[in-house]
């Protein structure tokens, strides 16, 4: 069976939560898949500026936070195991440039953040993330 890793961040400025609408019109976080020889963080800080224009200087990841989920989908045909590694990261802006991969984005309180995430995985770790937040 194929393995798909990928690395994500719930992304926060203040009490706002970056969410993006995928092309296939489900939300969630900024995401995606590992490339050869690279580590989590750089996958995340990669995905991020891709998919956001949001560059490293301008995310700080929370120590601590590191939660994964694992699921499976199909994949032309094939029955794929994907299991993604999400952090939590601080942005010092609210600017996004969208990249062709998603069709909207949202900064947001958490109880709408709650509400607009498609996938429960999603909103588990929405709710991780608050609490590390808070705690």
């Amino acid at each position: 069976m194929p393995v798909e890793r990928s690395c994500g961040a719930v992304v926060f400025n203040g009490d706002a939560y970056l969410l993006l609408r995928y092309g296939r019109g489900h939300w969630g976080f900024v995401k995606g898949n590992v490339e050869p020889g690279e580590d989590e963080r750089t996958t995340v800080l990669r995905e991020a500026e891709e998919e956001t224009g949001l560059t490293a200087d301008q995310l700080s990841f929370v120590e601590g936070f590191r939660e994964s989920i694992s699921y499976f989908y199909k994949k032309d045909g094939a029955t794929v195991y994907k299991e993604v590694v999400f952090f939590l990261a601080e942005s010092r802006s609210r600017e996004v440039s969208l990249s062709h991969e998603h069709t909207d984005y949202a900064w947001l309180g958490y109880d709408e953040a709650m509400e607009r995430l498609t996938y429960d995985n999603a909103r588990r770790i929405l709710g991780k993330a608050m609490r590390y937040r808070t705690k």
